[in-house]
């Protein structure tokens, strides 16, 4: 199975209630989002967003420079139907990170989530590439995974886990580490997964 069909179907299949990294308020994405600088006039790309409510956020505070990036179109469509005529102001991209291709920049990256998932080095390489080429200079990415302590798994398929420090190395130096949370997530089945959110700045 192709990992578009594996996420379409896990989307197809499952209300929000039985999606283990559902958040009704992604508090600790925005911190940091605001800790970058985020204002009203930053460009803003969520990458593997699902049905994130990070979007709905960044509408609350007035920005209308937010794209949405999701490998899954089921995903997509979710969350457009959630907001409505507010998703008009949204520019939404079913596309694979490592292989997606853009000609604009963005001020702040936001991925809770999809770099665990690559764990094979070319992936993760393709992923930095789209990462370096995407930020303007001195942009900044907020980058959550699971954390040292985390699942080795999720949704059937392996992960890697990182502390801010490692997941700083696997970057590069192309980018400075600013700072970092480490986060217990509750599922909605009321189960502690431990994360860290790392925020980087573009340094070449």
């Amino acid at each position: 199975m192709s990992k578009k069909d594996h996420w379409d179907r896990i989307y197809g299949a499952k209300v929000e209630a039985d999606l283990s990294w559902h958040q009704d308020d992604p508090t600790v994405s925005l911190e940091l989002m605001l800790q970058a600088g985020l204002t009203s006039k930053s460009a803003v790309v969520d990458i593997g967003a699902g049905t994130s409510r990070v979007v709905d956020r960044l509408l609350e505070l007035g920005l209308c420079d937010i794209s949405v990036l999701d490998l899954s179109d089921c995903a997509i469509k979710s969350a457009r139907r959630r907001l409505g005529d507010r998703g008009k102001k949204v520019n939404w991209i079913v596309a694979d990170v490592t292989t997606w291709k853009t000609t604009r920049v963005f001020d702040i990256w936001h991925d809770r989530a999809v770099f665990h998932f690559l764990v094979n080095p070319a992936d993760r390489a393709a992923y930095i590439d789209r990462l370096s080429d995407s930020l303007a200079l001195d942009g900044h990415a907020v980058i959550a995974t699971f954390a040292p302590d985390g699942p080795t798994k999720c949704s059937g398929l392996d992960v890697v886990r990182y502390s801010p420090e490692s997941l700083n190395e696997v970057l590069g130096e192309r980018f400075t580490l600013v700072t970092h949370r480490f986060h217990l997530h509750l599922t909605p089945w009321d189960l502690e997964q431990s994360f860290q959110y790392s925020l980087f700045q573009k340094a070449l």
